[in-house]
């Protein structure tokens, strides 16, 4: 069974049913093990070139990546591509992720600067541009971003204007990743100031500029400027997809991109631990490595844990994905049904893109603070990871904006009939009135499983208490929003780092069960107190006096878990971590 968008909150899902990095293919394998020679041979050694900034090698490098077929991922085979499934996409994604500004250039080219014309582009469209910007002869970029429409995209001041046999296009775009050597562009504007609607415009057009290059504070090597248009000509074939539906575009397009950049961040995350850990090996205090210090174990303890989780939801996301959109039929609907499922699964792709990017950025935290001192100065690595990540929770929509899609979009299936969020909310609040004590059976992780199905109540209990308070106000009531959120993305996270552990735990060497039973612990912990915490803010937002203080009871009764044996474990996760010198799966 694969969950729809959004129905892990009240459905119960088994192990076997979820997608794991340990189910990669020998194919999977082999083109991860491509992308990682072109990383480790070729890029990495010219990391610091790339960042003086060296655009052009930049370019080199997409085309080189073009030669390997990593540009080409998604197409189908019929427009000239390899048409690989998004688990695939997701694991290049996080190879390429140890590059740094590189990886960004190519997410941008790859995702948001491609699939808006795989997706949405006409026959005339594809076969005139697709195999430029597949092969690397063009660089692609999206520009949607104006100086007033950030979060608001759909403010864009941008126009356009139907004159005869074109359209007649001004304005200006901001902060457009690979703007500076991009050749083709898809852009969004007001089509005779009302139609949101997007174009396919080459860099070529009489009256495209670039401008300056932005002096940023890290990813240095990409490109980022201005796009500005000034009585551009954009002849009517180059329209994309149709007139006032661009918002179609730019949000399934960015569903896609939340995801790879979950993916990415997993990537520069383990290099972050292989690297702080290498130092904290050689780091002597007290005549000891500080490796062997608990105060510096936890740190790796901890957040390999979080990075075990956030591995674990990316795959287990593009697995149900995977198998939804390959039932779809091969007919001249294909990439309307398709684009559907993709915006089914936009709560998961919200939750993919908050939780990977916090992880990353508590990662880089702590391991600047092993490097220390030394963390500060950029002669060391620790300093380029630290600006580098920043930029990550303002990627592909602020993880603010993120947040308050996610509960958006429950509440939209709930009134569509989809999820029967109403009636498990109702027998949620029964629940903490009439309270159950049955103990958990004795089975594998049982406990853990246990605290899954408890902290989905909490969210029916506080989503519920939400609309029954607030109602259709509850739309501007934007910090019980963002609580409720997070309630439901530490579920998901601690769900689908608990099913990776149980799939695969019973065929595991001794050694390795051990690990995973680390991990679990470990991660069900940290994860169940961050939602523990949310659930209750959000409940002193939402309630008071004798309800307020029911639903507290709920939350602190449904959120107990017996973590006996935590210290042992993040020391058993730690030492593993320290031993193979780099993230232990």
């Amino acid at each position: 069974m694969v969950m729809k968008g959004s129905e892990f909150l009240v459905k119960e899902i088994l192990p076997s049913e979820v997608f794991t990095p340990e189910d990669f293919s020998d194919e999977q394998k082999q083109i991860r093990d491509t992308t990682r020679d072109l990383v480790d041979n070729e890029i990495l050694p010219q990391v610091e070139e790339i960042d003086s900034p060296n655009h052009q090698l930049v370019v080199e490098f997409l085309a080189k990546a073009g030669e390997l077929g990593l540009l080409m991922m998604d197409p189908k085979e019929e427009d000239g591509g390899l048409g690989l499934d998004k688990s695939t996409v997701m694991l290049v994604a996080e190879e390429i992720a140890h590059t740094g500004s590189f990886s960004v250039a190519f997410a941008a080219h790859t995702g948001i600067g491609t699939l808006p014309l795989v997706y949405y582009g006409s026959q005339t469209l594809k076969d005139k541009y697709l195999e430029k910007i597949i092969t690397g002869q063009w660089g692609a970029a999206f520009c949607l971003t104006e100086p007033n429409a950030g979060s608001d995209a759909m403010t864009v001041d941008t126009q356009a204007t139907t004159e005869g046999d074109h359209y007649l296009l001004n304005g200006t775009k901001q902060f457009i990743t690979n703007g500076g050597f991009a050749k083709l562009f898809t852009v969004f504007a007001r089509l005779d100031k009302e139609h949101f609607t997007a174009f396919m415009v080459e860099k070529d057009f009489v009256g495209v500029s670039i401008g300056p290059e932005e002096n940023k504070m890290g990813i240095k090597g990409s490109s980022t400027t201005q796009v500005i248009f000034d009585q551009v000509k954009v002849p009517k074939e180059n329209l994309l997809g149709e007139i006032g539906k661009g918002h179609h575009i730019a949000f399934n397009v960015l569903n896609i991109g939340r995801i790879k950049l979950g993916a990415a961040v997993n990537g520069a995350a383990k290099e972050v631990l292989k690297t702080s850990v290498a130092y904290a090996k050689e780091r002597k205090q007290f005549q000891h490595p500080i490796s062997d210090f608990g105060a510096i174990q936890e740190k790796i303890a901890d957040r390999t844990a979080q990075l075990f989780a956030a591995e674990s939801l990316i795959y287990r996301i593009t697995g149900d994905l995977d198998i939804a959109l390959a039932e779809v039929p091969q007919d001249e609907n294909y990439y309307k049904n398709y684009t559907k499922i993709i915006a089914d699964y936009n709560g998961e792709c919200a939750i993919a893109k908050v939780y990977c990017s916090e992880q990353l950025a508590a990662m880089v935290d702590e391991g600047l603070q092993i490097y220390g001192g030394y963390g500060f100065i950029k002669d060391y690595p620790a300093e380029r990871f630290y600006r580098d990540e920043r930029i990550n929770r303002l990627f592909e929509g602020t993880n603010e904006i993120n947040r308050l899609l996610l509960p958006d979009a429950i509440l939209k299936k709930s009134l569509k009939g989809e999820l029967p969020l109403q009636s498990l909310a109702m027998k949620a609040f029964e629940g903490l009135v009439n309270p159950s004590f049955d103990l958990p059976e004795e089975t594998l992780f049982a406990k853990e499983f246990q605290v899954v199905k408890n902290t989905k109540q909490i969210f029916l209990v506080l989503a519920g208490a939400a609309v029954q308070k607030f109602q259709m106000a509850l739309a501007k009531e934007q910090e019980v929003l963002m609580a409720v959120a997070d309630v439901a993305i530490y579920i998901y996270a601690l769900e689908s780092a608990l099913l990776r552990a149980a799939k695969h735990y019973n065929q595991a060497s001794d050694k390795r069960k051990k690990l995973l039973a680390a991990l679990v612990k470990v991660s069900t912990f940290n994860n169940l107190e961050a939602l523990a915490q949310a659930a209750k803010k959000g409940a002193f937002y939402i309630e008071e006096g004798d309800n307020l203080t029911l639903l507290l009871s709920g939350i602190r009764r449904y959120g107990k878990y017996d973590a006996s044996g935590l210290l042992q474990a993040k020391r058993t996760l730690a030492q593993s971590v320290i031993e193979q010198g780099k993230y232990p799966l």
